[in-house]
């Protein structure tokens, strides 16, 4: 069985981050009647575990100028010390499923994102996300996350993840801004002498999918919507 989003239990808001607003809008009048009914409307599917499948490097870009800003957020990265841990794709996610890989030390991963076939202009822009695990979770927060995504998550995250959204910010400032909130909290969980990457971003989505979970917001459902989703809230 799988288990898919539930439409019905998004927040107005959500529903339209989550599928653009002229989508939004068409899709209210069924969304309503289910809340009215009770009844969920199943959405798209929702995978416990992401998948980082490895790419063959070349030249990225679904755009001369999407490929111009890749390579100038890459290069920016490696100027801040970044270690880069190759290109991959995430097949279980949606639209935004391409994603370069970086450590910086001493304890935040970070990552490039972008799609190769964007469905709309507000997934055809590439952007990074930093992410620090909290050694001392006594706030009640778990990890950091700053983002330079063009749009803001949708479902809401866990409110065990202290996100920031910064849009405009250079790769540099948002760095600065990302140690700044990691300050706040205390000081962030050293990376192992691996460096494994992934495992910040599977931790992460597996506290975004309890707090959906919390939320009702996950069903099982025979058969999920076709995707209708611009962009997900995880990684």
């Amino acid at each position: 069985m799988l288990r898919c989003l539930n439409l019905a239990a998004l927040t107005d808001e959500e529903l339209q981050l989550l599928v653009g607003e002229d989508r939004a809008v068409g899709l209210l009048p069924e969304i309503s009647r289910a809340r009215l009914d009770g009844r969920a409307v199943a959405g798209p599917p929702v995978h416990e575990h992401l998948t980082f499948e490895r790419l063959e490097e070349r030249a990225w870009g679904s755009t001369p100028e999407q490929a111009r800003s890749l390579g100038a957020l890459h290069a920016a990265m490696l100027a801040q010390g970044a270690e880069f841990h190759g290109t991959f794709y995430l097949p279980v996610i949606s639209e935004v499923r391409h994603l370069r890989a970086y450590t910086l030390e001493p304890d935040t991963t970070a990552a490039l994102r972008w799609s190769e076939t964007p469905e709309s202009a507000r997934t055809g822009r590439a952007y990074l996300q930093l992410m620090t695990w909290l050694r001392d979770r006594a706030s009640g927060v778990a990890c950091v996350r700053t983002t330079g995504s063009p749009t803001l998550s949708s479902p809401s995250l866990s409110e065990e993840i202290d996100q920031h959204h910064h849009p405009d910010a250079s790769p540099a400032e948002l760095l600065a801004l990302h140690r700044g909130y990691v300050l706040r909290h205390g000081r962030g969980q050293k990376l192992g002498a691996d460096a494994d990457w992934t495992r910040a971003w599977q931790a992460s989505h597996a506290l975004n999918l309890n707090a959906w979970v919390r939320r009702g917001l996950l069903i099982d459902a025979p058969v999920c919507a076709p995707d209708p989703v611009p962009r997900p809230a995880a990684p």
